[in-house]
């Protein structure tokens, strides 16, 4: 009723009239924080369409052709709704993005479930776009048929040919933080303090020449350490004693000189020249896909020889650099 209220408050008190949304941040102790507030619906609405009743994209409409809203009154919120973003992302590889083609896409139904999609099978995910492919929202009388509904939905939902964040989800809503055995305890760095069942890495569709050896950079306990792994245990590198290991670098060849894409995407800009003498470890570039960014990083000291192009879209596995002993 707090967060209500406020919220209200807020946009009263700046004049404001359209959709919009309200951001807060809610303390372990109940403490409400005021963020944000967005001149716009975004992603989340659905749940407040589900407890409510209200269709708030029509009304949206509305407002902006100068009609007036059909909602007279605030509604009083019934039951219980939860969304799941449904991103074309690896969990086990620290949800790097997987653009791709879509050769499954099986969504569930049934009562209390409800499906927003952007794709089919078929579709085509791009990686100049946010990863987001659809929303699975579920909806129920209390927060537990949320939870039995959400769980028998995932586990009918089937997605092949990229990696998505389904096996994330199966994982989440069965520990005990997030089920509330004991108050619910999931807060902003959770994934990567106290979630220990991260998903294994998806073994990519169409993977670059088999290097015997990989060398890669993971970030553990919050130190980048410098290791070399046969490509097969790389490929499904996942969680480890309940931390997240992430990694940021890339493949390299036989010869350790040869710096491919980890990921499909834009190779946004160089951070070197050619010819530029580089140490292990420096920045070499950054490519961007769905709107995040990932960096590239040299595995060895020695002397650059650039192969891509800035704005070049590359796939994973494609030549960016050279690195010279």
């Amino acid at each position: 009723q707090k967060i209500h209220d406020a919220a209200k408050a807020i946009c009263a008190a700046a004049g404001y009239s359209g959709a919009g949304t309200v951001e807060f941040l809610l303390g372990v102790d109940g403490t409400i924080s005021f963020l944000e507030v967005n001149t716009r619906l975004q992603v989340e609405h659905p749940v407040t369409e589900e407890t409510t009743g209200i269709d708030l994209v029509i009304e949206q409409f509305r407002i902006a052709e100068g009609q007036k809203l059909r909602v007279l009154e605030t509604p009083e919120p019934c039951g219980h709704s939860m969304e799941f973003r449904i991103n074309a992302e690896d969990p086990g590889r620290g949800f790097l993005p997987t653009p791709g083609s879509i050769s499954v896409f099986d969504a569930p139904s049934g009562p209390g479930i409800r499906m927003d999609s952007g794709v089919v099978s078929g579709s085509v995910v791009p990686g100049v776009f946010d990863s987001l492919m659809a929303k699975l929202i579920v909806t129920g009388v209390d927060r537990d048929q949320v939870l039995r509904r959400a769980r028998r939905a995932l586990k009918e939902f089937r997605i092949e040919g990229i990696a998505t964040v389904l096996p994330f989800h199966r994982a989440a809503i069965e520990t005990d933080d997030f089920i509330g055995t004991d108050g619910f305890k999931v807060h902003t760095r959770w994934i990567e303090t106290d979630f220990a069942a991260m998903p294994d890495a998806m073994e990519r569709p169409a993977p670059a020449d088999d290097p015997s050896m990989t060398r890669t950079y993971l970030e553990i306990d919050g130190k980048r350490v410098s290791v070399g792994l046969p490509s097969i245990l790389l490929s499904s590198l996942g969680s480890v004693n309940g931390g997240q290991a992430s990694v940021s670098g890339t493949a390299v060849d036989k010869n350790e000189g040869e710096i491919t894409a980890p990921v499909s995407g834009t190779l946004q800009s160089f951070k070197v020249k050619d010819g530029d003498t580089v140490s292990e470890g420096d920045l070499l570039a950054i490519m961007e896909a769905m709107k995040m960014e990932t960096q590239i990083v040299a595995t060895r000291a020695g002397r650059v020889r650039l192969i891509g192009k800035e704005g070049d879209y590359l796939q994973a596995g494609d030549r960016v650099l050279e690195i010279a002993g």
